[in-house]
């Protein structure tokens, strides 16, 4: 029985994200990924393909998608996606048990809309920390823009996710902008994507 955990939106969206990333990961210039909230795997696994000179770390808070996460690490023919690490994204990095202490880029992919406004606030911070000088934190999701959520397929989708918990809800850019600075990070590029989705491109300055 495969230990592979499969969600097909993860199938759906990848190659879009993929792209985006092909515009700023550098092509031949070794370094580092981390990953935080890895899922179930299939989004690092499949980038890691087509970035043989980066090494990939996954990240999790849930401990049960580790297996997920390994099976589809195994699968990676370049062998650069690390085994998982548990990571609570609320807690200092200083006290996460990484391999790497310096990252070249951060991923964060489907996570702020579906976890309580702290785990934003400290992905930030803890980007600004684990990140090298010129680093960026590359995140993806749905996005409200200047207080508002559009199309309405959106508005529904943050409805339902507040009703299942008050604590989650599409984030604004405005306020993402404004928790970015804070920590001295800045967003430089939003990129739209299919199904009302986002890239957004954030970079810790290199004279930080």
């Amino acid at each position: 029985m495969s230990r592979k955990i499969s969600y097909p939106a993860c199938e759906r969206n990848r190659s879009f994200i993929l792209n985006v990333l092909q515009e700023y990961f550098n092509p031949s210039q070794n370094g580092h990924v981390l990953e935080i909230g890895s899922g179930t795997g299939q989004h690092i696994s499949y980038f890691a393909n087509f970035f043989p000179h980066l090494k990939f770390q996954p990240s999790e808070y849930d401990e049960y998608l580790f297996n997920s996460i390994e099976a589809y690490a195994q699968e990676v023919p370049t062998k650069n996606v690390r085994k998982p690490v548990k990571i609570d994204i609320t807690t200092d990095s200083k006290t996460w048990n990484l391999e790497t202490k310096l990252f070249d880029y951060m991923l964060n992919i489907n996570m702020m809309h579906i976890s309580p406004y702290n785990c934003t606030t400290r992905l930030f911070q803890n980007a600004s920390e684990v990140l090298k000088p010129g680093g960026m934190m590359i995140t993806y999701g749905p996005y409200a823009h200047n207080g508002i959520i559009e199309p309405q397929s959106n508005i529904d989708f943050d409805k339902g996710l507040r009703r299942q918990n008050p604590e989650w809800g599409l984030r604004d850019i405005n306020d993402l902008q404004e928790i970015a600075e804070a920590v001295g990070m800045r967003l430089v590029k939003k990129h739209d994507l299919p199904a009302n989705n986002k890239c957004l491109i954030w970079l810790k300055p290199a004279n930080e």
